[in-house]
């Protein structure tokens, strides 16, 4: 595989490019954490975001860009130079054949990237299928710009050739979209029998963790409640629940006292 690193600016340079918003990563940073991660120089790559994207409200680069297997699906605006990026990408794949989706700036804007959550998706391989899926937020159907776009993209031969969308309105609006949940760790069984944590997904977890949200979420919170020591001895009592159920052990300070 290959390892994509995004940054907004070198650390040491002036920052010419500023208008908006800062450049919050940075080159530097990337270089770092991929030599604490001994990553192979010939299968990493650094990129720098486009300055117009982080000032258009694309602080992180998930929300102009989003990737699969081969296929790289992003906007005609989220790179300084995408030309050179598909270039030096295609090298490092070698014999991979990689596939580019650039949306054209003049069929969705960066505004309309921003306001739907376009590129905040999942782009998901399902078993069976040929083409890909991309999962998106309910906004990216109703912006006429972004739903127009879409129709179009599964209607030619491309290998994303089915969206599907979902109201995720209350973690779109606290911040986070689809993407907040991209990271996928591949195990094998004998790792996946090794973590020793309750902590994949199955039926029986789902029905666990559906019944401790009903019984410790409330369904108000107000002002007067933060100040209220009762709301401190319910967190506590359901991170204490919860860390049962993942089997995590103890890790929070309180649960050490």
């Amino acid at each position: 595989g290959l390892q994509l690193f995004v940054y907004g600016r070198q650390a040491f340079d002036k920052d010419s490019s500023q208008k908006k918003f800062p450049r919050r990563q940075t080159l530097e940073a990337s270089e770092a954490i991929a030599r604490r991660h001994q990553l192979d120089p010939d299968q990493t790559h650094f990129v720098q975001q486009n300055p117009a994207a982080i000032d258009g409200g694309a602080f992180h680069n998930d929300v102009v860009s989003v990737s699969n297997k081969n296929v790289f699906f992003y906007h005609e605006e989220a790179f300084v130079d995408p030309a050179s990026l598909q270039t030096e990408l295609q090298k490092k794949a070698g014999d991979m054949d990689l596939h580019f989706i650039e949306v054209p700036k003049d069929q969705v804007s960066l505004q309309d990237v921003v306001g739907s959550y376009l590129f905040n998706s999942q782009l998901i391989s399902i078993p069976g299928e040929e083409q890909m899926t991309l999962i998106l937020p309910l906004e990216a159907k109703e912006n006429p710009n972004t739903k127009n776009y879409l129709e179009g993209l599964i209607a030619g031969n491309q290998p994303i050739g089915r969206t599907a969308f979902l109201d995720v309105r209350q973690s779109m609006r606290n911040g986070g979209g689809p993407a907040c949940l991209r990271l996928r760790v591949v195990l094998t069984e004998e790792e996946q029998s090794s973590l020793g944590a309750n902590v994949i997904m199955n039926d029986g977890l789902y029905e666990e963790l559906c019944t401790w949200v009903k019984a410790h979420y409330r369904d108000r919170l107000s002002a007067d409640d933060l100040t209220d020591p009762a709301l401190m001895e319910e967190s506590f009592k359901a991170l204490d629940e919860l860390t049962g159920i993942l089997k995590l052990g103890s890790v929070y300070d309180f649960q050490n006292e």
